[in-house]
C-alpha cells in the first residue's frame, strides 16, 4: 500500500530548500570582495585628494588672513599662528585677531589630514602699536605638511606674503621663504 502526502508528494521525497548551499555562499563573498578590491584604492585616492584640496585651500585662507592682519592693525604680518585665533569672549583684537578657523590655529594645528605651521619672516616691524603684544614682521612662511605622507596627502604645501601657494610633491616641509619660492607653482 502506498502512501500519499497532502501535496502528492512520496514519503521518501524531502524538499531541501531551507538555505543557500556553500557554492552560494562562496561565489557571493568572492563577488564582494572582488568589488572591494575595485573600489577601496579609488576611495583612499579620493580621501588623499580631498585632503591635498583642503591643505591647499588652508594655506590660502592663512594668506589671506595675515593680509587683512597687516592692513587691519598696522602690525605687519602675524608673529605667530596663536594671534590669529580669535577670543573666547569679547572683540577681536591685534593679539587675538579671530580671522582663522580655531582647529587650524590651536595645537596640534591640524585639519584634514595636514599639520600647519605659520612662522614670522623677515624683520620686526617697529614700532610696535599700543595694543599689540607683540611685534608683528615683515614676512611670513605658512606650511601644511601631511600627517602621514602618502597615506593623507602626497604634497605639501606652503605659501609667503606674495600669496602664491607653492607644492613639494615628496611631501617635505619648506622650511623658509626662498626655499618656499623655488618649489612648483600651484596652478
Amino acid at each position: 500500500m502506498r502512501t500519499t502526502l497532502q501535496s502528492g508528494m512520496r514519503p521518501e521525497q524531502k524538499r531541501h530548500d531551507e538555505g543557500f548551499s556553500l557554492i552560494e555562499l562562496l561565489v557571493v563573498v568572492a563577488i564582494i570582495l572582488i568589488l572591494a578590491a575595485i573600489a577601496i584604492p579609488n576611495l583612499l585616492r579620493a580621501r588623499m585628494a580631498a585632503n591635498e584640496a583642503a591643505g591647499a585651500t588652508t594655506i590660502r585662507t592663512f594668506t589671506t588672513a595675515s593680509v587683512i592682519y597687516n592692513t587691519t592693525w598696522g602690525n605687519g604680518y602675524p608673529p605667530n599662528i596663536g594671534v590669529l585665533a580669535g577670543p573666547s569672549a569679547g572683540a577681536a583684537s591685534c593679539n587675538l585677531a579671530a580671522l582663522m578657523d580655531p582647529v587650524v590655529v590651536t595645537a596640534p594645528y591640524q585639519k584634514s589630514g595636514y599639520t600647519f605651521a605659520f612662522t614670522a619672516q623677515g624683520s620686526v616691524v617697529l614700532p610696535t602699536p599700543a595694543d599689540c603684544g607683540a611685534p608683528g614682521s615683515t614676512g611670513f612662511l605658512a606650511t601644511a605638511t601631511p600627517n602621514i605622507p602618502f597615506i593623507t596627502g602626497t604634497r605639501s604645501f606652503c605659501a609667503d606674503e606674495a600669496g602664491t601657494i607653492h607644492f613639494d610633491p615628496t611631501g617635505t616641509t619648506a622650511t623658509t621663504e626662498a626655499a618656499c619660492d623655488a618649489l612648483a607653482t600651484l596652478q
